[in-house]
């Protein structure tokens, strides 16, 4: 086994005079299945095609990406693991300081908007070789989209990166099918039948049935035909029932092929079991290596996709809902390579996915007929189709933990406390917390006002309070003391400043001392997003209020935080806005106490974070 080349030389001594296809990366090289990039470059090369990877060129150099020279069939272009501007900015827009996909974790080794920049690039000096594009940013600026750090409505990346196709979710199929295409000759112009690709065109086939979207001008101008468009976009993620669909943009057409079809057992099991080197390129140990390997490197995959629809969650749009698994024997082989490791220390991190105790789709028939239309799996409520049942997940893991060399398997990745009660049986969730916690467990209830939670997609508060009374009947019955850490979010779409304290509420009522809060952060391509763009809830097409400006935001954040003396005087000013003046005070039902507090570190009322020095207010994200 051998990384696949990063320098001509390397290509040269393969034996290659030239790849057959070029990898442009926004990320460090990292060949690892939890890396995009890995799992791409290594169906290729299974495939019998070659692969040069140019990880983080120079953007302001056009050398940069003539490495191997011109490929023979086209160059591959991702931005990365993530979105370049979510890996890049803060919620308020600050630059983060570090990037973990990076070696050393350097910030600014990739440029913003990396896929749309690095294909640019290539196009200077290659005017006529394909490109493609996929990953994340890809796949979810596809169409039309609302960008938050511009604010204002984007083209499809298609267009603006000057790319010949597409691909979207994730890609194994739809590049094999592409290659093999472009290996037999066809120009890149005429693949327009792969399923999981856009396309751009002067005119649609019109042999087959295809939805025409309102056009860019009108989603641009028009907030109500943005919602509109997404709903139908929405409706149409499903491999097995939705349409061709075209947005007109003045000149050409840019058209979305259905999804691909879900992998089988057997072919997920064929794409983990390549043969990866799982770690990062050699040349980065200098830098001190790539941190984002330590998250991952003894954590296993078991599955993908995501019946947990969340309205934040992009996984809909990227993944899609059906639920697709690896099988024991794949994942016991690598868990037995893992053991070998000499950094191995007897732990498996994490057994899971998207969602940890997804192992099986939601129902038997999404298999063969797809996920319902107008049906979530799991909210309002569970479906009463619904499959669940732990019973494959609970013997995997058994199966881990007796694997020589093996002390502790634990399960960190999201889970669905609904559809674990959703399952008659608590073997899962009893051995979940006698054997599968290092101490706490994270969860995400997100917020406890049903009203915010109805717009996440999330179900009711009640239900995760039966979560948590059954998690601590459990951890006193086995004799343990293991916490909750829930995950919760801030100024998401629908959420009132009265919303916000009602969680500050609950919070003290819980005994909870949140460290981590997330604000709505307004992605590419969620239901969420496009509520904060427009005023509107697609599935619906209700009005929503929405938290934009940024003080209101830092008041909702505050408050989930009321104990770090730091936020005094935004909570103070939070509750006084909120007429819930009854909750600074001395009593123990208090959030507060009156003012003066003791503490030295509570800035006085009027030096408030999320305002200017002279106390105006920062300026919105919208206009």
């Amino acid at each position: 086994m051998a990384f696949l080349p990063v320098t001509r030389e390397e290509m040269e001594a393969r034996g290659w005079v030239q790849c057959d296809f070029v990898y442009v990366i926004g990320d460090a090289y990292v060949d690892h299945p939890s890396f995009g990039h890995a799992i791409i470059s290594r169906v290729l090369e299974h495939h019998g095609y070659s692969v040069g990877i140019i990880s983080q060129p120079d953007w302001k150099d056009p050398e940069s990406i003539n490495v191997f020279g011109p490929p023979r069939l086209a160059f591959l272009v991702s931005g990365g693991n993530m979105d370049s501007m979510v890996n890049h900015y803060s919620v308020t827009c600050h630059r983060r300081k570090t990037d973990a996909f990076t070696p050393g974790g350097i910030m600014g080794k990739r440029p913003d908007y990396a896929t749309i920049v690095y294909c640019n690039l290539i196009r200077r000096t290659y005017k006529d070789i394909p490109i493609l594009i996929g990953g994340i940013e890809a796949s979810l600026r596809r169409l039309a989209h609302y960008d938050y750090w511009s604010d204002k409505m984007k083209r499809s990346i298609l267009l603006d990166s000057q790319a010949d196709l597409l691909m979207y979710g994730m890609g194994e199929r739809s590049v094999v099918e592409i290659a093999d295409a472009l290996n037999a000759g066809m120009d890149v112009k005429d693949i327009t039948y792969v399923d999981g690709t856009v396309f751009k065109t002067a005119q649609p086939d019109d042999s087959l049935p295809t939805i025409m979207l309102p056009s860019f001008d009108e989603v641009k101008d028009d907030k109500r035909k943005y919602a509109e468009s997404f709903r139908i976009q929405y409706a149409n993620c499903d491999p097995f029932t939705a349409k061709r669909m075209a947005e007109w943009y003045g000149k050409k057409y840019v058209v979305q092929n259905p999804p691909q079809k879900p992998l089988t057992t057997e072919e997920m099991d064929e794409i983990y079991d390549l043969p990866y080197m799982r770690t990062y390129h050699p040349s980065y140990q200098k830098a001190g290596g790539v941190p984002a390997i330590e998250e991952v490197k003894f954590s296993l995959v078991s599955n993908r996709g995501c019946f947990g629809a969340c309205s934040f969650c992009a996984l809909t749009f990227h993944q899609g809902r059906i639920v697709q698994v690896r099988s024991h024997e794949s994942i016991l082989r690598e868990a037995e390579i893992m053991t070998k490791d000499p950094d191995f220390k007897g732990y498996i991190h994490d057994v899971g996915g998207p969602t940890a105790n997804f192992r099986h789709p939601a129902c038997k028939k999404q298999m063969s007929k797809g996920a319902c239309g107008g049906r979530q799996c799991l909210y309002p409520t569970p479906c009463k189709n619904m499959d669940a049942d732990h019973s494959d997940y609970v013997a995997l893991l058994r199966k881990l933990r007796a694997l020589p060399g093996v002390k502790k398997v634990f399960v960190r990745s999201g889970i669905r406390f609904d559809y674990l009660l959703a399952d008659k049986k608590d073997t899962f969730f009893r051995e979940l917390v006698k054997y599968h916690i290092s101490g706490q467990l994270k969860v995400a209830p997100e917020h406890v006002s049903d009203r915010v939670l109805a717009r996440m997609g999330k179900p009711k508060n009640e239900v995760y309070n039966r979560f948590v009374e059954k998690y601590f009947r459990l951890n006193q019955e086995f004799g343990m003391k293991q916490y909750l850490v829930p995950y919760l979010m801030s100024s998401h779409p629908g959420s009132t400043l009265a919303d916000a304290v009602a969680l500050a509420e609950y919070i003290r009522d819980m005994g909870y001392n949140p460290e981590q809060v997330q604000d709505f952060y307004p992605t590419p391509s969620t239901l969420s997003t496009v509520m904060y763009a427009t005023g509107l809830d697609p599935r619906t097409m209700e009005k929503v209020y929405i938290p934009t400006d940024p003080h209101e935001k830092a008041m909702q954040r505050a408050l989930i935080q009321y104990r770090n003396p730091v936020n005094y005087s935004l909570v103070r000013e939070a509750l006084v806005k909120a007429g819930r003046e009854d909750l600074i005070g001395t009593g123990p039902k208090c959030l507060i106490r009156p003012w003066p507090p003791k503490d030295p570190r509570v800035k006085a009322p009027g030096n408030i974070p999320g305002k200017k020095k002279n106390g105006a207010p920062a300026k919105s994200r919208r206009k």
